[in-house]
């Protein structure tokens, strides 16, 4: 029976690129918070070489996510966790909202921290594991009208930073992931981007991500 590979995030853009890359070896399960937009995913893979399912979770609910994920590992045999799910707000601070911050913060950084402490203590009970974390160039440099989602991406690089040096022996792998830009749905609302036919598609960098997952501790897709 092949192993299973959890993507939050997993509904659209390089979520779902992702899913479609590691259906090719693996079963998989998307996660995310609109259940229309996962069945719609779920459906879009026509002749799936491997199984694909979805959960409804909120990955900023700290109990739902421990239940979504238990769920999971307890009927499969799990090979990673990516967490994907992430939002941008892309304005100068002073006119970001509470809410802009807050959302971000919660989604990009509690959305990344609680399922991977929940998977962690998973894996170890499997002994094997490996978690990626989407990160992007914003975890690299500070940007004009990205402040707070840098400083989102800053702490999810620390924290995987500091999950390498921690889970060192452990056969529990985590990775960073470093890309630019791609040209997906994620951008539709904004004019942050003028040229959009610039990006790489999330195909291309999804390809770019499973060819680089060795276990190594960070991937660059874009520097």
């Amino acid at each position: 029976m092949n192993k299973t590979v959890i993507i939050t995030g997993g509904g659209s853009g390089l979520g779902l690129a992702l899913a479609r890359e590691y259906n090719k070896t693996h079963n998989i399960y998307l996660v995310g918070r609109n259940e229309e937009k996962l069945e719609l995913a779920v459906q879009s893979f026509v002749n799936p070489e491997n199984t694909v399912s979805y959960k409804v979770c909120d990955v900023t609910n700290y109990e739902q996510t421990e239940s979504m994920l238990k769920s999971i590992f307890q009927s499969d045999d799990v090979h990673a966790l990516i967490n994907n799910a992430g939002i941008g707000i892309f304005d100068p601070l002073e006119d970001l909202s509470k809410i802009d911050i807050t959302g971000m913060l919660e989604t990009n950084v509690y959305g990344t921290i609680f399922p991977t402490k929940i998977a962690f203590s998973l894996f170890k009970k499997q002994g094997f594991g490996k978690v990626l974390n989407i990160i992007s160039t914003a975890g690299l440099r500070g940007k004009v009208n990205e402040s707070v989602y840098c400083a989102s991406k800053f702490a999810v690089r620390g924290f995987t930073e500091s999950l390498v040096k921690e889970w060192d022996g452990s056969n529990i792998y985590p990775t960073a992931v470093y890309m630019g830009g791609m040209d997906t749905p994620f951008w539709n609302e904004s004019t942050h981007i003028k040229d959009r036919s610039r990006l790489k598609s999330p195909e291309q960098v999804a390809a770019l991500i499973v060819e680089q997952d060795d276990n190594r501790p960070e991937i660059f897709i874009d520097r």
